[in-house]
């Protein structure tokens, strides 16, 4: 009677075996057809046009089309729960940032997921940030910023700052400057960053804290706008003239910069990551990929190592959610 038994646990272990190499193998030839990748925005903005960026150098590395699909709304969650609900295969890819993965979880009650649903496999920008304020505030630097929001604040008249949506990294960033300075300012929540500095350039709000690209340079170049403080220890290529935080007593330690990087779901096979991340990784090398970001004013991200990615994207979600806790965001605020 023992044999049978052990012929069928033998049986078992071989069709389980060639089930695992059969799956291998199905992962190690990926790509076999098009690649998505999915942007949680509107064709014609920032994230779009990274992403037809990137495509065309990663449909050389991966050997297949990467087609760009474009599904916004609910702050990037309809597209993130596309992916979570499609095959964990690496056939679609999320182009996201914290404000999507993170932020949206925290701030938006219908939003079911967690941010540790998804894995992310490489980094592929980062976004310059600025404080900008309206051309009537009478304001040049951090410090003189802070001792203004002080002034108005007293006088019962609290600075006013933009943002695009409530939870979004800029709400978070406003409130957590008005925290760590105990000085009353007004959230405005815009539905995107145009309005927002519409307003801005129309004197309508004060302050808006945003990453930024040349379109935004040009409103300061013509007046429309100031440029009060970059939120990074040295000064920033596009903005040589506007101080840093890092120079002011007041805002000293704040310093706040977003990635976009590219995104799975957490259970997809180690080797479709890998191979997704080594055409990531060529990507990155890409001459007029890095030209066609630095135009845009976006800083090309550092190579980054599997498990690197995967670390800074925790690091994110830890950092984030201390802000988030910090100021009190609670869901539908």
């Amino acid at each position: 009677p023992t044999m049978p038994f052990a012929r069928r646990h033998l049986m078992q272990f071989a069709a389980a075996a060639l089930a695992t190499l059969a799956f291998g193998a199905a992962a190690q030839s990926y790509p076999t057809k098009p690649v998505t990748l999915l942007v949680p925005y509107p064709a014609g903005g920032l994230s779009d046009n990274i992403a037809r960026k990137v495509n065309v150098p990663l449909a050389q590395a991966l050997g297949q089309p990467t087609i760009v699909d474009n599904l916004g709304g609910a702050s990037g969650s309809i597209a993130a729960q596309k992916v979570l609900h499609a095959p964990s295969d690496g056939y679609l890819v999320y182009q996201g940032s914290p404000n999507e993965l993170i932020l949206a979880p925290l701030a938006v009650p219908s939003i079911k997921y967690k941010s540790e649903d998804f894995r992310q496999v490489h980094r592929i920008a980062l976004a310059p940030m600025a404080i900008f304020a309206r051309a009537g505030l009478p304001v040049a630097n951090a410090d003189e910023l802070v001792a203004y929001a002080a002034k108005v604040a007293k006088e019962g008249k609290p600075l006013t700052y933009a943002s695009v949506g409530v939870g979004s990294f800029y709400h978070l960033l406003g409130a957590k400057m008005s925290k760590d300075l105990g000085i009353e300012m007004s959230h405005v929540p815009y539905k995107g960053a145009a309005d927002a500095f519409r307003d801005l350039a129309g004197n309508q709000v004060d302050i808006f804290i945003t990453p930024y690209s040349l379109a935004q340079v040009e409103f300061v170049k013509q007046g429309k706008v100031k440029a009060v403080a970059a939120l990074t220890p040295q000064r920033q290529r596009l903005l040589p003239d506007t101080p840093t935080t890092a120079e002011s007593k007041a805002l000293k330690n704040f310093q706040y910069e977003i990635g976009t990087g590219y995104f799975v779901k957490r259970d997809t096979p180690e080797p479709i990551v890998q191979a997704l991340h080594k055409g990531l990784q060529k990507v990155l090398t890409d001459t007029q990929l890095r030209a066609g970001l630095f135009a845009m004013g976006q800083e090309v991200s550092p190579a980054q190592t599997l498990a690197e990615a995967d670390r800074s994207y925790k690091d994110e979600i830890a950092a984030y959610r201390a802000i988030a806790k910090a100021i009190g965001l609670q869901p539908g605020q």
